[in-house]
């Protein structure tokens, strides 16, 4: 396999990896609401229907980084609803581990530098927008 097609198998194994673990975050919450959500925003005396924004980090990003369209666009929105998401519910766990000694954000963390990574690629020939484009 040569160095361009396995590069190219990464970013799709990547994009698909950390799209659908965030999508599936996305749809627990399209299910059950974002009123947790709205309660820590309006508790940093931030307005509380900033809290829809989950569903453009966890929902929109993560369907276009599984199709390869506007990837590096996709990789930015996750990328922020992450830092956001990190400040907002997990802020006070930065320092912490959890019980079999990870770290307690490590899925969080996980998330984030996997969409930074994707924003930074692009998708890769393996994907509906092809790896031309500035977006892509």
């Amino acid at each position: 396999m040569s160095s361009s097609s396995s590069d190219d198998l990464a970013k799709l194994l990547l994009r698909l990896g950390v799209g659908v673990l965030l999508l599936l975050h996305g749809l627990h919450k399209l299910s059950y609401g974002v009123s947790g959500i709205e309660q820590l925003l309006i508790n940093k005396g931030l307005p509380p229907y900033l809290a829809w924004g989950v569903f453009v980090g966890e929902i929109i990003a993560p369907l276009l980084m599984i199709t390869g369209l506007y990837t590096r666009l996709a990789g930015w929105l996750a990328t922020v609803s992450m830092l956001f998401a990190l400040w907002l519910a997990h802020s006070h766990q930065f320092l912490s581990l959890n019980s079999s000694g990870g770290w307690r954000i490590e899925l969080q963390a996980l998330f984030l530098i996997g969409s930074l990574c994707i924003a930074l690629q692009g998708a890769g020939r393996h994907s509906l927008g092809g790896s031309g484009g500035r977006w892509n």
